[in-house]
């Protein structure tokens, strides 16, 4: 999926001319989530983006992901994010993002926030969660960087993000990967907080455009589970499902 009109400007080693790869988690209890993500980023993107879902039966086909799913890993892309780089062939930059995301914002405005001296560049939120439960049931964890792996963007041609191959990625423990120890704390950008905005968590500053959210991330859990219909932000989401849906229709009706 690509969007917007090839431009020849460069900035930070980010070319526009270049369709900006964007890899969203996918798991199949959460599609209308990622339709939803997918189409909130290609409606306000002024940039060309290339959007891929990452799909954990895909990879595991492709012989790139063969690791046995834990007890803990409340989505089927708790760990194959990680394979950003690789899928990347390693060049430019390319972002992360889980699928219970909403983008408020063109993404050109985070593209331009984009450094090559860092490896990665993330929200670093200081994140404890209340909850011990999530989206439709599943354990809410705690650890160091809590939510930092949630939406990353990629150095992927950065020599220290080699170490993430294949063979890392399924062998690796969740701390070496989610906490990124294979990287010197100096070598992580930081992203303002508006960007990964966590739903019931972050808040919003009367008068302060500084905190208004360009993407919630409802980590939580969304209004596409029950249990979450009335969560804050619902209002938004629920908007742009209904814009996804209208859009869907058309084309369907157009191929017809």
């Amino acid at each position: 999926m690509s969007n917007g009109d090839a431009k020849s400007e460069t900035c930070n080693g980010f070319s526009e001319k270049k369709p900006f790869k964007i890899f969203v988690g996918y798991d199949p209890r959460e599609d209308l989530a990622y339709q939803v993500c997918r189409h909130s980023i290609t409606n306000r993107s002024s940039i060309p983006v290339e959007i891929t879902p990452i799909v954990q039966s895909d990879l595991r086909k492709k012989g790139l992901y063969w690791r046995e799913r834990g007890q803990l890993e409340s989505t089927e892309f708790s760990f194959t994010r990680f394979l950003t780089p690789h899928l990347s062939n390693y060049q430019g930059w390319a972002m992360f993002v889980d699928c219970d995301f909403l983008y408020l914002a063109d993404i050109k405005e985070l593209t331009d926030v984009i450094d090559d001296k860092y490896a990665i560049m993330c929200v670093q939120h200081d994140y404890t969660p209340k909850e011990t439960t999530k989206m439709d049931g599943a354990v809410q964890t705690v650890y160091p960087r809590k939510n930092w792996s949630s939406m990353v963007l990629y150095n992927c041609g950065h020599p220290k993000n080699k170490a993430l191959n294949p063979e890392a990625v399924n062998t690796q423990t969740g701390a070496f990967l989610h906490r990124f120890q294979w990287l010197e704390d100096e070598d992580i950008g930081s992203v303002p907080f508006v960007w990964n905005f966590l739903e019931g968590h972050n808040r919003v500053v009367e008068n302060d455009p500084a905190t208004q959210p360009k993407a919630v991330h409802y980590t939580r859990g969304g209004p596409w589970f029950d249990a979450w219909k009335n969560c804050e932000f619902a209002d938004l989401w629920l908007h742009e499902m209904e814009e996804y849906s209208k859009e869907n229709k058309k084309e369907a009706d157009a191929a017809k």
